[in-house]
């Protein structure tokens, strides 16, 4: 009999298999009690962050530990699911939890290849992973993921599976999911991902710090080129599809931000008052904010801003580059990436490193950017720098700063050092459309909008006027534009000439007249006239602080402190007819599940609020500031082609502070821009040339498409033909208002006795 000796070591390996089959049966029927409850995936409750958003909306800013947004199954493209499957699990829906064809394919592709190359974990295995079980590398972490499996896959069904899947895994830079990461990298929902983008997101589950195409670009587009080839060879998608998605160019987002609209201010201001609230749970309970602002207002408010800035600081000439760097000896875009590693991107100005420069052209590593050519209009700005090559600061290795302008040409720029703020509402409910603080939240987190008090201004005589108004002065009024010496005890300081900014006296003028050319002397007699104790009291009707304004003759040309926020919320006192409301940016707060926390209930002008000032007070000055917008020192928001707009422009002594405070009846808005440690604007920089072109900019867009309304007359007020000189009733001249009460007398003729003692009178 022929012994089959050969058979003995296969019997002892069928044999060791099965004692090994019999102990992990034996562990699985011991383990498998013991494993994690699945409450937390059919209870599933991610971390969310907190979200704020426009009135319409638009993401404005997040905040949490982690970034994420949870997506239902039905919501996810299919191709982005094949995409996920072609890279991590393309037999899924086959299997039962482990792909044992898998574990095979990997164990072979690995012993063949020399080395762990391939891994085997399932869709559903990553689940488990990531809910109950910690990422070390362990055979008792592998043996319960696989029986985490089973269990998972005996209680949810595929789809529910799945859909854990994608909204629980983690992509890099703090995005979980995948529609947080769609935003983070591309900015886009899920529905708007293309197929090449789809396999750069499903590239990511395997390693996302290494296939990261923020971080590591070149890596990840080798991994999402196998995905790709992946979708092709498993017939998801055809070749033309495949080869196309292969030479798209992807526009990787590199800035942290994943806002639809520029909101860093007002985020803050909601994230602060949540704190206040909810403490901790404000980062990982999903609460949004709806915001009263637009899109379209914040939009346009923080490119009027920004413009606004830019064009004052190119006013004032190139300062030089931020620094000198020393370059290194293989110009590669990884090595000059590196050396701006320190210089952020500050609203759209782009560091940027000089690599050679001459009068005609400079070549420049713009971050994230890649090598740019200079020439022409791009160098108009430092053109004089270029021209001095003994002083000549563009020397290579120094950093500048580049951006692109309205036609998308890139034009060498700078930091600039004013900052600059907007902020508008509605005057009928108080409502915020916009509200930008600053010129970047990124370089300076201090709000202008809400914690800046400077000096108003010239911006401040209409509380002044419509003071003098009460008192029984007329928009008709006769006020002597001369010199004044005014005593310390009248300024609460020292000895005081005070001049108007032309240097220039009109002599007797009608108030209204005073106020549309801006007569610093006339507004300080209006306010001899009325008393300072009496403004001070009356100021306060429209919002102000009386400790903020002292009593004193100063208060006429505004050297008090204010905010912007403070000073919207007056004008649109005017704006809405006399009403105080009450100035507002958060509409309502939710939950995670969509359930009304808190929701606003504003008072509205005419109906629940109180009234401040009376109608015709409102009224009148409304139309003395429609003057000033018509041919005073706003005549250039005419440009604007509106004839419901008023306000009034404020620049402070030595030009510190310029303003322009703005409205018609549905919109009101403040422009203010000045320097952190106050120092001069510079000679010409006024309210009308540096802050009135922020707030025409803004109102342009902002009031585009809306009709024109037009003041309708209050009860009260009657309008009389008066002769401008005078200020009396003529048969012919111009025609003012007043309140019914206080109408002139008429005007003397020049040839009767006493007629120049009339007109005399009226002067003060």
């Amino acid at each position: 009999m022929t012994h089959r000796w050969w058979l003995l070591p296969v019997k002892l390996a069928l044999l060791l298999l099965t004692v090994i089959f019999l102990i992990a049966a034996l562990a699985a029927v011991l383990v498998y009690p013991t494993l994690p409850s699945l409450e937390s995936l059919t209870n599933y409750q991610p971390k969310l962050p907190l979200r704020i958003y426009t009135a319409d909306g638009a993401l404005l800013g997040e905040f949490g530990e982690e970034r994420r947004s949870v997506v239902k199954i039905e919501a996810v493209p299919k191709k982005l699911i094949l995409a996920i499957l072609a890279a991590e699990d393309d037999r899924f829906f086959a299997h039962g939890g482990v792909d044992y064809l898998g574990v095979a394919r990997a164990a072979w592709a690995n012993v063949s290849r020399g080395g762990a190359r391939e891994g085997a974990s399932t869709i559903t295995m990553q689940v488990a992973r990531n809910f109950f079980l910690s990422p070390e590398k362990t055979v008792t972490r592998k043996f319960n993921e696989v029986l985490m499996s089973f269990k998972i896959e005996h209680n949810l069904n595929k789809n529910q599976i799945l859909e854990l899947y994608l909204n629980q895994i983690y992509l890099g830079q703090r995005a979980y999911g995948f529609a947080a990461a769609a935003q983070t990298y591309f900015g886009k929902t899920l529905d708007k991902l293309s197929v090449a983008e789809m396999a750069m997101l499903a590239g990511l589950p395997k390693a996302p710090s290494r296939n990261n195409p923020v971080a590591n670009p070149v890596q990840a587009g080798k991994r999402q080129h196998y995905v790709l080839g992946r979708m092709h060879d498993l017939k998801y998608i055809p070749d033309t599809e495949y080869q196309a998605a292969l030479k798209e160019k992807l526009h990787v987002r590199h800035d942290i931000s994943i806002s639809e609209a520029p909101g860093d201010y007002v985020a803050e201001m909601a994230r602060l008052l949540m704190i206040e609230r909810y403490q901790d749970a404000t980062y990982t309970s999903g609460f949004k904010i709806y915001t009263t602002l637009r899109k379209v207002d914040q939009v346009a408010a923080s490119e009027a801003v920004r413009q606004g800035v830019l064009d004052y600081d190119r006013r004032h000439g190139w300062r030089g580059p931020e620094a000198q760097l020393e370059l290194p000896l293989k110009l590669t875009e990884e090595a000059l990436d590196d050396l701006l590693q320190d210089y952020d991107e500050a609203s759209d100005l782009i560091p940027a490193l000089v690599l050679a420069a001459d009068p005609k052209q400079v070549k420049v590593f713009a971050k994230n950017e890649g090598f740019l050519d200079l020439s022409g209009e791009a160098l108009a700005f430092i053109q004089k720098s270029l021209q001095d090559k003994a002083k000549s600061k563009f020397k290579p290795g120094a950093v500048i700063r580049v951006a692109k302008d309205s036609k998308g040409h890139w034009q060498v720029s700078q930091l600039p050092q004013v900052e600059a703020a907007l902020v508008a509402m509605n005057p009928v409910d108080g409502a915020i459309r916009a509200l930008i603080g600053g010129f970047d939240f990124g370089r300076n987190k201090f709000n202008h909008v809400i914690q800046a008090w400077r000096q108003p201004g010239s911006s401040f005589k209409p509380f002044i006027y419509s003071a003098a108004l009460e008192k029984g002065l007329t928009p008709a009024t006769i006020i002597n534009d001369a010199p004044i010496v005014l005593s310390p005890a009248q300024t609460g300081g020292k000895l005081w000439e005070p001049k108007n900014y032309d240097g220039t006296y009109a002599g007797p003028i009608r108030m209204r007249m005073a106020l549309t050319k801006s007569k610093n002397l006339v507004s300080i007699r209006i306010l001899q006239t009325i008393g300072t104790r009496y403004a001070q009291d009356y100021i306060t009707r429209f919002g102000f602080n009386a400790e903020q304004h002292p009593p004193y003759l100063t208060m006429a040309l505004g050297a008090g402190s204010s905010t912007p926020f403070q000073m919207a919320s007056a004008y649109s006192i005017f704006a809405n007819g006399g009403y105080r409301v009450n100035p507002y940016y958060i509409e309502r707060i939710l939950d995670a599940r969509g359930k009304v926390l808190a929701q606003a209930n504003p008072v509205r002008a005419g109906e629940t609020a109180e009234r401040a000032i009376d109608a015709r007070n409102a009224f009148i000055m409304t139309s003395m500031m429609q003057d000033v917008v018509r041919f005073g020192t706003a005549a250039r928001a005419m440009q604007l082609g509106r004839g419901d707009l008023a306000g009034k422009t404020g620049t402070t002594n030595d030009q510190v502070d310029a303003w322009f405070c703005g409205f018609n009846p549905s919109l009101v808005a403040v422009a203010w821009i000045g320097f952190d440690q106050p120092r001069s604007l510079g000679g010409n920089e006024t309210g009308a040339q540096a802050a009135l072109p922020m707030w025409m900019n803004y109102m342009g867009r902002a009031l585009k498409g809306v009709p024109e309304t037009a003041l309708s007359v209050p009860d009260g007020v009657v309008s009389v033909i008066i002769d401008p000189a005078s200020g009396k009733r003529s048969s012919e001249g111009k025609v003012e208002f007043f309140y019914q009460e206080n109408l002139p007398s008429e005007r003397p003729s020049w040839g009767d006795e006493g007629a120049g003692e009339d007109v005399k009178s009226q002067i003060f």
